[in-house]
């Protein structure tokens, strides 16, 4: 990533404005001559051949991207204009709105689902506890293979 001492050469360089994407959205497009192309060792070709391929690339790379930032860029621009536009006001004037509403009646819905389980299901657990209240649970220690006496497992 970027850091500060490459931005500031960076801006004495090429003066302030350079940077169109400051916050570093396009880092995986890498379309530098010498980030495609690269003779591995013990190939080399002739140097003017690579410097004429080079600028080649380079005019054409560039050539065909203002061309088609000149003819479809203004009309990307205005139709992602149109969608953040609708998007925006969907958010504000519809799902704000209709999130409020479910909150309003959710809140509803949970005091009923309060009220019927305390009317409902609260004596149910509190009679379960009370008689589960009275059991009591002994380890006993031994070979697991011996016989007990019922009387030894159940305390009344």
């Amino acid at each position: 990533m970027w850091d500060d001492k490459q931005n500031q050469a960076k801006v004495e360089r090429f003066g302030e404005g350079w940077e169109r994407d400051p916050n570093h959205l396009n880092t995986h497009l890498q379309v530098m001559w010498d980030d495609i192309i690269g003779e591995p060792e013990g190939l080399r070709s002739l140097d003017c051949t690579w410097n004429c391929s080079r600028k080649c690339f380079q005019c054409t790379m560039n050539g065909c991207y203002i061309l088609m930032t000149i003819l479809v860029a203004p009309c990307f621009a205005f139709c992602a204009g149109i969608s953040f536009a609708c998007l925006s006001f969907q958010h504000i004037w519809a799902n704000g709105p209709a999130l409020r509403h479910c909150k309003i009646n959710f809140a509803f819905f949970r005091k009923m689902v309060m009220v019927c389980m305390a009317a409902c299901v609260a004596p149910c657990m509190e009679t379960v506890g009370l008689v589960c209240s009275k059991v009591k649970v002994r380890s006993i220690k031994g070979d697991p293979e011996k016989e007990r006496d019922v009387g030894d497992i159940f305390i009344t």
